[in-house]
């Protein structure tokens, strides 16, 4: 399948819509778009995302281990310009995120190479950010 360049929507449980409206547009700098007791849409750079309100959950988080480090699963996010994931988590670093994982490189000087931050929004969602050293290495093998 080719990539495109098309926005994407994701739809994501919180459960506590308030908290996590004040996190999505005051912390991570999302423009609010249309809303309703039970869901708050965003502008989450360039893509929709919805938070729904869902009672919350007990589950137990899953993990990965990638480069020694757990990744929690699932967990979503975007693929941020080089420039602008760097000054976006000095940004997170001012605001008192409490990452999961702390903004590091992977493969430095390699194919591939990339930033990137993982923390968790209000309702326990995991978030990742990252950006390629050159984009066009994205999906490289």
């Amino acid at each position: 399948m080719q990539a495109t360049v098309s926005p994407f929507h994701v739809a994501i449980p919180v459960h506590n819509l308030d908290e996590c409206r004040v996190f999505y547009r005051d912390i991570l700098g999302c423009e609010e778009g249309r809303s309703s007791d039970h869901w708050v849409d965003f502008n989450f750079f360039g893509h929709q995302l919805v938070i729904h309100y869902k009672e919350k959950s007990n589950e137990p988080e899953a993990t990965n281990t990638v480069d020694g480090k757990h990744v929690p699963v699932p967990h979503y996010g975007v693929v941020l310009p080089w420039d602008t994931f760097h000054s976006f988590a000095e940004d997170l670093k001012t605001k008192g995120i409490q990452f999961i994982i702390e903004p590091y490189l992977r493969f430095e000087g390699l194919v591939g190479e990339q930033a990137t931050m993982f923390f968790k929004d209000p309702a326990g969602n995991a978030l990742e950010f990252k950006a390629f050293k050159d984009l066009s290495q994205l999906f490289a093998k």
